[in-house]
């Protein structure tokens, strides 16, 4: 089809018709797009005598981060960790205060655990292993989530982003050693995650402050599998998609990495933020404990230095913006070389990671990520008036397929609106772009859209010839 065919009047005889307006403006509605680090190390280099510069001064770790563009602080609280004085919510308290102080937000990161939550441990705390029912753990879990957030609401530290479980690819708060493998019981995960969600909301009613709600897992070759059966057990209540995205640990590229996003983002109706990534910008330590990123952690393109550190950085960024991603999170940029001693060795495990040079710590062009200039994708929108067997009766849900959903075995079901239905996405001017209308979410009974009268997609090429790179309103089947 070509594009003068796509603009003439539709005439499909014998067949439902409808009309569709693409709207386009590549200056999107104003919506953050978070650029941001995981600080929960921080307090504990200064209090291990790491010394942070910037341009050679001296300066707060978290002053040298927000001015260099970070404008998001994630921190991670575990419940009542015997064999560290960090993470604790005294701890995450002075966090909080830090980044607020410095006019940076704040996601915070229940791990629900005493240690480390990752796939491959969520191990209960020691305070609930006794708790004998599902039921009574639930509402344990509910009221710590609670509490914890009014105690921040009444000293000022309120987040404003709430992580409800940490790389949660497993079920949560079980017994230590169970294997990684284990099915999910998505019965008792459901209830429990639902009640840490439930927790927030009801800090939120109670103080006035209605943080934002993310759920979390590790490599995006296991989210959509993971976020089916949550949304098929129940889990339907919250606001954020967080992925980590290792090239260490996870078997997808860059660009597989985005089309799971944008299928994500789009399959879910949810913001998806890459919460959790690294990568090395040299392979030499500077200190005695064993580092966890290393040869094998990295891709052709990006080699372990400064340069292959940026270009991994910005090129990651731009593939979460053009795929209609809300964020980045660098996780532990300030985990630098010290005098301290973990379980695993003295100093730090990740310091060829952090964004600071060896020998003085000096902030180096792994900052370069925050503020560099990053392609800004068009907003379009789709405004379809009802099919000529809709306008005199109810006007039930249509179902929309695009392309740019990366798939074919899902709709989004379009509800009216204004007498119409209505559908908003952000895409790369140039991409190309075909989409269907159908009665029915199983792409089934289709409204045909081609104005060659073919079973076909109407299609178009963002910002292209007639629709404007800079945003016209366009009647596509006047």
């Amino acid at each position: 089809m070509t594009f003068l065919q796509f603009l003439m009047p539709a005439i499909v005889t014998g067949l439902v018709s409808v009309s569709a307006v693409a709207e386009q403006n590549d200056t999107p509605a104003a919506r953050t797009f978070y650029l941001g680090s995981d600080l929960s190390y921080a307090n504990e280099m200064d209090d291990c005598g790491a010394v942070f510069r910037q341009d050679a001064e001296v300066r707060d770790v978290y002053e040298i981060f927000a001015d260099e563009g970070n404008n998001l602080v994630r921190l991670r609280l575990w419940h009542d960790p015997q064999w560290t004085d960090y993470s604790t919510l005294d701890d995450v308290k002075r966090s909080i205060a830090r980044a607020k102080a410095s006019g940076m937000q704040v996601l915070l990161d229940f791990h629900y655990s005493d240690d480390w939550a990752d796939p491959g441990d969520q191990i209960i705390p020691a305070a609930w292993a006794d708790i004998e029912t599902d039921e009574a753990l639930a509402e344990a879990l509910f009221a710590y989530t609670r509490d914890t957030l009014i105690e921040l609401r009444e000293e000022g530290l309120s987040p404003d982003m709430v992580q409800v479980g940490n790389e949660t690819n497993t079920e949560i708060l079980l017994p230590a050693n169970v294997p990684e493998d284990t099915p999910v019981n998505w019965t008792r995960n459901v209830m429990l995650l639902n009640a840490g969600i439930r927790g927030v909301r009801e800090a939120g009613k109670l103080t006035g402050h209605m943080p934002a709600i993310m759920l979390h897992v590790a490599q995006p070759e296991h989210l959509e599998t993971w976020f089916d059966d949550a949304f098929a057990a129940g889990i339907l209540d919250f606001d954020y998609i967080g992925m980590s995205y290792y090239p260490k640990w996870s078997s997808l590229g860059m660009e597989e990495m985005g089309q799971t996003l944008r299928r994500l983002r789009h399959k879910y109706g949810k913001e998806v933020i890459v919460v959790e990534t690294a990568y090395p910008w040299t392979l030499e330590a500077d200190d005695a404990a064993p580092n966890i990123l290393n040869e094998d952690s990295l891709i052709p393109a990006y080699p372990a230095t400064l340069d292959g550190q940026r270009a991994f950085l910005t090129e990651l960024t731009q593939t979460v913006i053009s795929n209609d991603g809300s964020g980045v999170v660098y996780w532990e940029p300030a985990w630098v070389a010290n005098g301290c001693s973990t379980r695993w060795g003295d100093g730090s495990h990740w310091e060829n990671n952090a964004f600071f040079e060896y020998g003085g710590t000096n902030a180096h062009s792994g900052f370069d990520f925050f503020t560099h200039e990053y392609e800004q994708p068009v907003q379009v929108t789709f405004v379809f008036a009802p099919p000529t067997d809709y306008q005199h009766g109810d006007m039930p849900p249509l179902y929309f397929w695009a392309s740019f959903f990366e798939g074919k075995d899902f709709t989004v079901a379009l509800e009216p609106e204004n007498g119409g239905y209505r559908y908003e996405a952000r895409l790369p001017a140039g991409e190309a772009i075909k989409y269907r209308l159908f009665k029915s979410p199983d792409l089934t009974d289709p409204i045909i859209m081609g104005s060659d009268m073919t079973d076909q997609p109407a299609e178009f090429v963002v910002g292209d010839g007639t629709l404007g790179k800079h945003g016209v309103a366009v009647s596509i089947f006047p």
